[in-house]
């Protein structure tokens, strides 16, 4: 019976033995596959500070809606367009979030350094609002069938909050060559690029914005 018994404790510290085995495997196989990967370039876009002359509407205040945009544009990727129909995602960069967030946030911010409303606000901010900014992104990408430039795209709706009609729309396109002016390099060249098309619409659709409210 004694034999039988530590027969069977030897065979149960094997299998115990066996499992912590395979879990260090497992382990170090874990560790080695996050050592490997390699570590995406991370970009954000800067906040425009447009000039404008009109007149302060303090008793005004905006919604920023948070854009709409296609499946492609919608996440962390960096689109770039090699012909009308076919796009890739730059290599080894991404978005610090979801664009249309991204994009949302610089709208907001944009509208705040005028000074000339009332309040800016986002859904859930529990502002008595007047307008509602509507956007949609249609391009964001850089074109490399076009020399590789930047190409920004962006629909806006003014809709009044009141009654639910649409104030005024427009189309905003903005371009700028990747590399000129230069500013880092790499995988910076393309984002640099689009920060520079970006800020050139953001500031045309604040400028107008404040003309129809």
């Amino acid at each position: 019976m004694r034999v039988n018994g530590l027969s069977r404790f030897a065979g149960t510290g094997a299998l115990v033995s066996s499992r912590t085995t395979v879990a260090g495997l497992l382990m170090a196989l874990s560790v080695s596959a996050c050592a490997s990967s390699k570590k995406l370039d991370t970009f954000d876009l800067s906040s425009a500070s447009p000039s404008v002359s009109s007149a302060k509407k303090q008793g005004r205040q905006i919604l920023i809606a948070a854009p709409s945009a296609l499946k492609a544009l919608d996440g962390e990727n960096v689109v770039v367009r090699s012909g009308p129909n076919s796009i890739s995602y730059l290599k080894g960069a991404q978005w610090a979030d979801r664009l249309p967030n991204i994009v949302q946030s610089r709208l907001l911010q944009a509208f705040e350094s005028t000074g000339r409303l009332g309040g800016v606000g986002r859904p859930g901010d529990g502002l008595a609002i007047d307008y509602q900014v509507i956007s949609d992104i249609r391009t964001f990408d850089i074109d490399a069938s076009a020399g590789e430039t930047a190409v920004v795209e962006i629909a806006v709706k003014i809709l009044n909050d009141t009654n639910g009609t649409v104030r005024s729309s427009r189309v905003f396109r903005s371009t700028s060559p990747v590399g000129g002016p230069v500013s880092g390099q790499g995988n910076a060249l393309y984002i640099a690029a689009l920060d520079r098309a970006f800020d050139s619409a953001t500031s045309d659709i604040v400028k107008w914005t404040l003309s129809v409210i």
